[in-house]
């Protein structure tokens, strides 16, 4: 067996172990150290990959004559890290009392272990495809173990989940289209003879190409316009469920239209497929869908009154900033958008899990209803403060290295709007940052909350374990980035120079190691002189005074409903009157086309059907 059949076993024993044991309060646990080893054995290939080699799989399987081939690369090597990494902090989080709590609502503890398992697994195999057959199978894979763990959250999970399917499946018939295309051209369903064969394909034959792939992998990372699905269905899955999905399932679009459109097709043939008279390419076509998708994801998210659409709704504009970065033709930004894919999972993860922590102890999620829970639950406040910081694009988090990596790459390329682009969509992420820590922990706390306590310990671990990879991501980028550098070169791209905690360009440089040291020492001595004063004094919320009067317990000193008034009247209509329209109206030819179906399908003899089976087979032999 070679290291690569050892994870993929490993992945297979975990499965198992949660479909024979799943119900008992152990498994949890066990998995969680299962999802440890298959990390070992993930750190233990970590040297071949990042030296620009692949661990090849012994195992072949043959469909069709077609044989099928798997193999890990540095570019699937840093997406199963995350995968595998997400496996474990989310088993983790369920295995304690928050488990024990979804059981006692009627749930089966055991599907979630399963789904969860099977989530990785399908994930790996689909990471480590070394074929478009063996993608195509991998990918519906594991969109089928995503559904799985979507409807587990109720009857409005279920609803939001079979929303998913239309999209789903009109994806893998996009996917597969494409892969028709590939096969009918080059007689081959091998990476080598797409990459040989794709130079010579006329401009019509690789629009349409790059638009199948496109599509078929835009619906899984919720690009626009195929991103209607997934705020519903992340934000009513299981806990648990849904910091997974949210985390790292969305990302398995990003890795395809790398490997497949980067790396396969390449940049600058699809800088070459020019339309009207040379307006512009199918590069172009991607750069300003992701553009799209930063903003609409972003002001979307701000609308939202649920703490869990909320992050949804980011999450739609984050998979926007990556697809910019890798798709600007800049190195830099390219290695920005592949370190903003790490950056986002950590702290996607991370508020993912405070927000439903809050759920658990408190029973909603609507920031209408919460406010003040800092005093109460802080080990929660310090993982959320941390990762808005990190989402909002803020030093000393990761996200910020990463978004400047973006903004610089695409300063470098000349792409200037999309810069604007980036930065309008980082204002609108502070905004729905703030909106979230704001309604849920700040201001007053309310009286039916005042017997709230911190999450349990359990919950809180992995917590904390993401708040400390975002910090220290953050203040040393260089650890991460000796994964992202190998992934790049894979990419065909030279990564940029870095150090430990410095990133180093032409034109200014980046050093989060002095940065972050300096921003601790200046809180430091704020912290000394402010506890050194001898004259403070710690006071209860209602023993206090502020906005011109004494506050009581029928004084309230927060407000959270219609947050940002002025700014939703500005956005609102023009969400109402462009893309809520756009929606009814898709919804609309979908539901008259489906109407119609069957009116024909039930007024139509059986024999009708037959006939024009027949007469088409015929047609189709004589043309042949």
């Amino acid at each position: 067996m070679t290291p690569l059949d050892t994870l993929l076993a490993l992945a297979a024993v975990t499965l198992l172990l949660t479909l024979v044991c799943g119900r008992q309060t152990w498994c949890g646990i066990l998995s969680t150290l299962l999802y440890g080893v298959q990390l070992l054995a993930l750190f233990y290939m970590s040297a071949v990959v990042q030296a620009d080699a692949t661990v090849t799989s012994s195992v072949t399987l043959a469909v069709l004559d077609i044989e099928m081939h798997w193999e890990m690369t540095a570019l699937s090597w840093y997406f199963a890290l995350m995968t595998v990494t997400a496996g474990l902090l989310c088993s983790a989080y369920a295995s304690g009392e928050w488990g024990r709590r979804h059981a006692q609502d009627g749930n089966s503890l055991r599907l979630l272990h399963v789904s969860l398992a099977l989530n990785v697994a399908c994930m790996l195999l689909l990471l480590v495809s070394a074929d478009l057959l063996a993608l195509f199978i991998g990918w519906e894979l594991m969109s089928w173990a995503s559904l799985l763990l979507m409807i587990q959250g109720g009857e409005r999970a279920v609803k939001a989940a079979l929303r998913y399917l239309p999209y789903a499946m009109a994806g893998a018939m996009a996917l597969l289209g494409a892969i028709a295309l590939v096969h009918a051209h080059t007689g081959s369903l091998g990476f080598d003879s797409l990459r040989m064969h794709v130079a010579g394909m006329d401009g019509g034959q690789l629009w349409i190409l790059c638009g199948l792939f496109l599509a078929g992998f835009g619906v899984k990372l919720a690009l626009v316009p195929f991103h209607l699905w997934q705020p519903p269905a992340y934000s009513e899955a299981p806990g648990a469920g849904a910091v997974f999905l949210a985390a790292i399932s969305s990302r398995m679009g990003l890795f395809a239209m790398a490997l497949v459109l980067v790396k396969l097709v390449g940049l600058e043939r699809m800088a070459a497929a020019t339309a009207f008279g040379g307006l512009f390419n199918a590069q172009d076509i991607v750069m300003l869908l992701a553009a799209a998708t930063v903003i609409i994801g972003a002001y979307v998210a701000l609308r939202q009154d649920d703490a869990r659409l909320l992050l949804a709704w980011s999450g739609i504009s984050q998979g926007g900033f990556m697809v910019l970065g890798l798709f600007s033709g800049a190195p830099l930004a390219a290695a920005g958008g592949l370190l903003h894919a790490f950056s986002y999972f950590s702290y996607e993860a991370g508020l993912f899990m405070v927000v439903f922590a809050v759920i658990h102890r408190t029973g909603t999620a609507d920031m209408n209803q919460l406010g003040g829970l800092v005093t109460r639950m802080p080990l929660s406040f310090l993982v959320l403060l941390i990762g808005i910081i990190g989402l909002a694009g803020l030093p000393p988090i990761n996200g910020f290295v990463s978004k400047w990596m973006i903004y610089r790459g695409l300063l470098d390329a000349g792409h200037v709007l999309y810069f604007l682009v980036a930065v309008i969509g980082t204002l609108g992420s502070v905004l729905y940052c703030y909106k979230l820590i704001h309604n849920i922990f700040l201001g007053q706390l309310r009286l039916e909350h005042q017997a709230v306590r911190e999450a349990p310990w359990s919950m809180t671990v992995p917590m904390l374990l993401l708040a400390g990879v975002m910090f220290v991501s953050g203040y040393l980028p260089g650890i991460v980035l000796d994964w992202v550098a190998p992934a790049l070169s894979y990419l065909g791209m030279v990564p940029p120079d870095y150090s430990l905690g410095a990133i180093y360009t032409d034109g200014a440089d980046l050093n989060m190691l002095w940065l972050v040291t300096f921003m601790l020492v200046g809180f430091g001595i704020g912290a000394v002189i402010f506890y050194s004063g001898g004259k403070a004094q710690r006071v209860h919320q209602l023993d206090n005074y502020a906005g011109g009067h004494f506050l009581t317990a029928d004084t309230r000193y927060q407000f959270s409903y219609n947050f940002y008034p002025a700014l939703q009247r500005l956005i609102g209509p023009l969400y109402r009157d462009s893309f809520q329209w756009l929606e009814s109206g898709l919804l609309s030819a979908m539901n008259f086309l489906s109407a119609g179906a069957q009116g024909i399908y039930r007024s139509v003899h059986p024999s009708i059907y037959l006939l024009v089976a027949v007469v088409l087979t015929l047609l189709a032999w004589g043309v042949h």
